[in-house]
């Protein structure tokens, strides 16, 4: 279809996605938003999320690919760097170090802000696209509101020059977890979206450093990236050993060191942050932290429940609405689903609006149909995690029974999972699949392939005849060996 314009309420990375596929379709695309947007990658008050790691997934890097073509390239241009997390970055898992070898998985990192300033780059490239800044979305314009025929029909909004009304053929709301269109819809007569939540306490903090120069750095400093996973040990133990704990790398030779945890209460200042980093269970990862130089205070992020508004399930969603990111589902931010399964559901708009004539009642339910499909990958991830928490609330908290089960098989089988990818590419492959939302977590325990690979492996290990070491101490540094050659001649043998 070709539509006369299209409105985007905010001007974050879901909805410059929107916007970039909107352009497509519509002679004028109007993206408003509350910040006056900076003109690199600074960090602004509307993203206050920008402060903290953020992965962007295999799924999602070729989604915002495939709206903005050579986003990718730009990124790696502007500073962003291409790695393999299996050799670049440094695992302590539950036994200690993983061994590195080349995976099928590549990542690019770097800082949120980055990734926004390339986007808004890209955006601005597209000339029917106009982005109003300092902007505050004060409400919806629509007629039969609740029935049949209700639709929405445009946005309300004040900037210095004061009150002001937009039309649209579209609306696509991205204004995230605190947007207030369902307040709106409610108020003009439609009926709130039931709503999914499961809050499992999730606290996170992070701090930004300098790293030292490279020739200062030690020899055994050869990752990019460290990962260290809560420990199992259920004896005693300082509660920072049940940190998720990350010293993740952007560009300018910089580091966000990020630790967070389920249900224990984390460091705000920055003599409290350090004294941390130093009680975490791999000491490589306190060492290298005291070797670089803060650059920024100490930052902390509570708001990090699931929460999937279901507009798919109303008897009457309006029509000229559809909501993206955090706005529709807003994700426990340590699975780092969010802005690949934004730009997902760009991608769904994109091809519906090329597939049908007008946005229309059946438009609007086809959308929410195919969006719910995708939406289904990442929450069933977050869901077989969180769920294992006594201590977390909402709608999607299971009997006592379920949770023990949750709690006592998750890590046990991301072990075996991970122990099994040492030596058989279709494990490792199908996981990483999956952790990039590229197939889903019913998938995965439907395929008898990867749960033989995992069986056997298990067998070989028990008869002593894995060759890939794993659990390498964690009070040492991490090796740098490389596996490869040894895994793929384990690999050849294993299938033949």
């Amino acid at each position: 279809m070709r539509g006369q314009r299209a409105v985007v309420l905010g001007g974050s990375v879901a909805g410059l996605c929107a916007a970039g596929v909107l352009a497509r379709h519509f002679d004028e695309v109007v993206v408003l938003e509350r910040d006056r947007l900076p003109p690199g990658a600074e960090h602004r008050r509307g993203v206050p999320q920008s402060k903290h790691p953020h992965f962007l997934l295999n799924s999602g890097r070729r989604a915002i690919g495939e709206i903005l073509p050579g986003f990718e390239e730009a990124l790696i241009a502007a500073g962003g760097m291409r790695l393999m997390p299996s050799m670049d970055a440094a695992y302590c898992e539950n036994d200690g170090w993983a061994p590195r070898k080349e995976g099928s998985m590549t990542m690019v990192y770097s800082s949120r802000v980055l990734i926004e300033r390339v986007l808004r780059e890209k955006v601005r490239e597209l000339p029917v696209i106009k982005i109003r800044e300092g902007v505050t979305v004060t409400g919806l314009r629509s007629t039969g509101g609740g029935t049949v025929n209700g639709r929405v029909e445009g946005v309300e909004y004040r900037d210095d020059d004061g009150d002001h009304h937009l039309s649209a053929d579209l609306i696509v709301d991205a204004l995230g977890r605190g947007s207030s269109v369902i307040d709106w819809l409610v108020g003009t007569g439609w009926a709130a979206p039931p709503e999914r939540t499961l809050d499992a306490k999730v606290t996170y903090t992070s701090r930004w450093y300098d790293l030292p120069p490279a020739e200062k750095r030690p020899p055994a400093w050869w990752w990019k990236h460290l990962v260290v996973t809560p420990t199992q040990d259920t004896g005693e133990h300082p509660e920072e050993h049940e940190f998720l704990s990350n010293f993740f790398p952007i560009e300018g030779d910089r580091a966000i060191v990020c630790m967070g945890s389920w249900g224990i209460e984390m460091p705000r200042k920055a003599e409290a942050f350090e004294a941390a980093v130093d009680k975490v269970r791999a000491t490589t990862f306190g060492t290298a932290t005291r070797a670089c130089t803060p650059t920024s205070e100490v930052h902390l992020t509570r708001a990090t429940g699931n929460k999937w508004r279901r507009f798919d399930l109303l008897d009457t969603p309006p029509v000229g609405l559809v909501c993206v990111g955090d706005s529709i589902c807003a994700f426990n931010p340590f699975y780092a689903q969010g802005m690949s399964s934004a730009a997902r559901s760009a991608l769904i708009l994109d091809a519906l609006l090329a597939t049908r004539g007008a946005v229309d009642s059946a438009f609007t339910r086809a959308f929410l149909a195919e969006q719910k499909k995708s939406l289904d990958v990442p929450w069933m991830l977050a869901m077989a995690r969180d769920q294992a928490y006594g201590f977390a609330t909402g709608t999607e908290t299971v009997a006592p029974w379920r949770r023990a089960v949750a709690a006592r098989l998750s890590w046990p089988v991301f072990n075996a999972i991970n122990a099994a990818s040492r030596e058989d590419a279709y494990v490792e492959r199908t996981f990483a699949q999956v952790f990039n939302l590229d197939k889903s977590l019913r998938e995965m325990a439907r395929d008898p392939r990867f749960w033989f690979g995992i069986a056997r492996y298990k067998l070989r290990r028990r008869l002593g005849r894995t060759v890939v070491p794993g659990g390498f101490d964690q009070r040492h540094d991490p090796p740098g060996t490389d596996y490869t050659a040894l895994a793929a001649r384990r690999a050849a043998l294993v299938d033949a």
